[in-house]
């Protein structure tokens, strides 16, 4: 049975990253932002995260780990690439450690552009992996049902 709850688990990963992006996301804890007025939960463990927060680009040393943490997560699962390392792997894609963004190794759901990533912006992209989740969730509690 699908795990349905109100306020989604999120987990953030910092795959490569200058930690530009990861003090952004940080910034979005506090109180000025306060990401978590949106009903998300921070957790350290990917058997209980619903959400998949993934800054930096892949590289041969985190390809596996960034793998291994999605793989642990439950479904319905999203995941969501933070800043242009993510999404691409940004200004380092040209160098030879770099294979990219996280699409290149798991599915990414949404996308945040921006170097560093805005904390509007990541918010506006959990609130809207907060409601895919949602959907997600719906779906797949429909298939059970069904």
């Amino acid at each position: 049975m699908a795990k349905i709850h109100k306020s989604p688990w999120l987990l953030h990963y910092d795959g490569s990253s200058c930690n530009g992006c990861d003090i952004e996301v940080l910034a979005c804890t506090t109180p000025v932002y306060d990401v978590e007025r949106f009903g998300v939960i921070n957790t350290g463990n990917p058997m209980h995260a619903d959400i998949f927060l993934i800054t930096g680009g892949i590289n041969s040393q985190n390809e596996s780990v960034v793998k291994q943490i999605y793989e642990q997560m439950p479904q319905p699962k999203v995941v969501i690439a933070v800043g242009t390392c993510a999404c691409t792997g940004g200004i380092f894609k040209e160098c030879y450690n770099i294979k990219g963004g996280a699409d290149t190794v798991i599915p990414v759901d949404i996308y945040v552009p921006g170097c560093a990533a805005r904390p509007e912006s990541i918010i506006d992209g959990v609130v809207k992996g907060v409601a895919l989740f949602k959907e997600k969730a719906e779906a797949l509690a429909a298939s059970q049902r069904a």
